[in-house]
C-alpha cells in the first residue's frame, strides 16, 4: 500500500497551477447522459473519482474517450439504466446519474452510494424531489429504482441546501415537461458551473448561484464543449499549506470570487493574501494569529477546508474554536493531529477547541478521508521531523499529483 513520506520544516516557495474542480467535473460528466451526442470537457482533473465516474458511464453504454485533461462523452448509445453497486460504492457522487437517467430514459436503478466516512449524507431530498416531479420511487435490496414516463415540472423546496440534490434535480428538470422551481437551493460555484454548462447544451436554467433556481424544460439537449472551473478547495489547501509553513506561494488560476470565506479567515490570522490576474498569493507570517471557524453552506467557510485550517490553528498563538455544522463525523483527523503534538479538545461532537503549540512533530499517521488526508499533509510539511501518511488512496480521490506539486514548491515529500 502506498504512503506519503514528508520531511517537514521547508517553507513552501514558488508557483503552483490549480487543477480543474473535482466537485464541478463530476456532475458535468454525469450531465452528458442527457445528450444524444458528443459532449467535450476540458480542464478535467486526473483523479480517482473522475476515473470512477468514467467507468460508471462506460458501463451504462456511453462512449468515453480521454486524452490528458480532456474527456469526451457520447451517450447516444446508452443501453443500460442500472448503476451497479461495485461501481457506485466507491464514490457518493455516483448518485448524480440518477436524475439524468430518469429524465432521458424514464427509468433508473442506482445503488445507494458509498464514499468517505464523514457522516450521514442522505439522498432523501433527491428522491422527494423526483417524486414531486412525478417519478415513482422504490428501494429494492439497496437499490433506488425511479420510473417516470416523463418528468413534470414542480415547485420543490429543500429542507436544507444540498449540493448534489440541487444538481440532480436541476439536471432532471432540464428535460421535464413545464417549469421546475428549486427553492433553498445550494449556491456553490459548482452549481453555477453546471447551470452554465446545461445552458450551453440548450437548457433553460435561471437563478443558479441564488437560493431559487428556475428551470424551463426543453425537449432535448445538444452537444457542447465545456471547461471545468478551477478547484477552490485544492487552491485553498495550497494557500493554507503556504501559511502553515510560513512560505510564499502563488496559486495560479485560483478564482478569488469562489474563495471569499477562505481568504477572509487567512487574513484574520495575519497571513498576507494578495489577489491578482494571475491568481492568489499567500505570504506566511512567523506569528500566526488565532481565529474561530464555523463551517457553513456557500458562501460561508467550506466544510471541505475545515481540517486543513485546523492545522493552521494548531500552530497559531492563542486559542481557536472550530464549529463543524455540515457533517457530524468530520473530526476524525483530530486523533492523528494529536499524535503529531496538536493540542485539540473535542466538545459536544461538533466543536473543537484548538490551543496553538510552538511546533508539531513528525509521526506515523493514518488518513481517514479525503480532506483529512490533506490536513495531514499540511501538518507533515509544517512539522519537525518525518511524517508518514498511510492510506493515501483517499487523497488521490481529490488532489491531482499533490506530492509532485508540493515538491515543485520545495517540499521534501515523496510517495513510497
Amino acid at each position: 500500500m502506498q504512503k506519503i513520506e514528508i520531511n517537514g520544516g521547508q517553507k513552501l516557495q514558488g508557483r503552483v497551477v490549480v487543477s480543474g474542480a473535482k466537485n464541478a467535473a463530476l456532475p458535468l460528466l454525469a450531465s452528458a447522459l442527457l445528450v444524444p451526442g458528443k459532449v467535450a470537457f476540458t480542464n478535467i482533473p486526473d483523479l480517482m473519482d473522475i476515473q470512477s465516474i468514467k467507468l460508471l458511464l462506460k458501463d451504462l453504454g456511453a462512449d468515453v474517450q480521454g486524452h490528458g485533461h480532456t474527456v469526451s462523452i457520447d451517450a447516444s448509445d446508452v443501453h443500460k439504466v442500472a448503476a451497479e453497486y461495485d461501481l457506485v460504492r466507491k464514490m457518493r457522487a455516483s448518485i448524480l446519474v440518477l436524475g439524468p437517467l430518469v429524465a432521458r430514459f424514464g427509468k433508473a436503478r442506482v445503488s445507494l452510494p458509498g464514499g468517505c466516512a464523514i457522516g450521514a449524507r442522505p439522498v432523501d431530498l433527491h428522491l422527494k424531489g423526483l417524486e414531486a416531479m412525478g417519478a415513482t420511487i422504490e428501494i429494492d435490496h439497496g437499490d433506488i429504482i425511479a420510473t417516470a414516463e416523463r418528468l413534470k415540472g414542480n415547485d420543490i423546496y429543500f429542507d436544507i441546501p444540498t449540493v448534489t440534490g440541487t444538481e440532480n434535480l436541476m439536471m432532471a428538470a432540464t428535460l421535464a415537461r413545464g417549469t421546475t422551481v428549486l427553492r433553498n437551493s445550494a449556491r456553490e460555484p459548482e452549481i453555477m458551473a453546471l447551470a452554465n454548462a446545461l445552458n450551453d447544451m440548450g437548457a433553460d436554467v435561471q437563478g443558479a448561484g441564488t437560493a431559487v433556481i428556475k428551470i424551463n424544460g426543453v425537449d432535448h439537449l445538444k452537444p457542447a464543449t465545456i471547461r471545468v472551473i478551477p478547484d477552490r478547495i485544492e487552491a485553498g489547501t495550497f494557500l493554507v499549506a503556504a501559511a502553515a509553513t510560513r512560505g510564499d506561494v502563488l496559486v495560479q488560476g485560483a478564482d478569488p470570487e469562489h474563495m471569499g470565506g477562505i481568504i477572509n479567515k487567512l487574513r484574520q490570522t495575519g497571513t498576507h493574501v494578495d489577489i491578482s490576474s494571475e491568481g492568489i498569493r499567500v505570504q506566511g507570517v512567523e506569528n500566526i494569529g488565532c481565529t474561530d471557524i464555523k463551517t457553513l453552506p456557500y458562501p460561508g467557510f467550506p466544510t471541505d477546508m475545515q481540517a486543513q485550517f485546523m492545522v493552521l490553528m494548531s500552530l497559531a498563538r492563542g486559542n481557536s474554536v472550530v464549529h463543524e455544522t455540515i457533517f457530524e463525523n468530520r473530526f476524525i483527523h483530530v486523533n492523528e493531529l494529536q499524535r503529531m503534538g496538536a493540542d485539540i479538545t473535542l466538545a459536544g461532537g461538533n466543536y473543537a477547541m484548538v490551543r496553538g503549540v510552538e511546533a508539531l512533530s513528525g509521526a506515523q499517521v493514518m488518513a481517514s478521508d479525503l480532506r483529512a488526508s490533506a490536513s495531514l499533509v499540511i501538518a507533515g510539511l509544517a512539522a519537525r521531523g518525518t511524517t508518514t501518511i498511510n492510506r493515501v488512496y483517499h487523497i488521490d480521490r481529490g488532489y491531482e499529483a499533490i506530492e509532485k506539486k508540493l515538491a515543485s514548491l520545495g517540499a521534501d515529500i515523496r510517495r513510497v
